[in-house]
């Protein structure tokens, strides 16, 4: 079975760092994008960053600068480093992995059970 795992949530004060791990099975990690989003109380779920098997990156306007999306493919973990956070920050953060088959050409999608990031004083 497929399984995305998360973890490294918890509560920072502001302008403090933290760093989230996603550990992925069931499926060949190199061959997937990944990606974070995450969702504030009340809010929509938005796109955080992405890093592709090749290791680009792209990342929400609102966290370039602060976070940075790796990837470590020999142990299927994606991670996300926060630093300078912000209490607007806070959120659930959830792991995606995707990728299109390029036998039948659909999408497959497989997102963890999220992780809770609280920023505050």
């Amino acid at each position: 079975q497929v399984q995305l795992v998360e973890s490294g949530g918890g509560l920072v004060q502001p302008g403090g760092s933290l760093r989230l791990s996603c550990a992925a099975s069931g499926i060949m990690f190199s061959n997937y994008v990944m990606g974070w989003y995450r969702q504030a109380p009340g809010k929509q779920r938005e796109l955080v960053a992405v890093i592709t098997s090749g290791g680009s990156t792209n990342y929400a306007a609102f966290v370039k600068g602060r976070f940075t999306i790796s990837r470590v493919n020999a142990g299927n973990t994606v991670y996300l480093q926060m630093n300078s956070l912000k209490p607007e920050d806070t959120a659930v953060y959830y792991c995606k992995a995707a990728r299109v088959s390029p036998i039948s050409g659909r999408s497959a999608e497989y997102w963890g059970q999220g992780t809770q990031v609280t920023v505050s004083s």
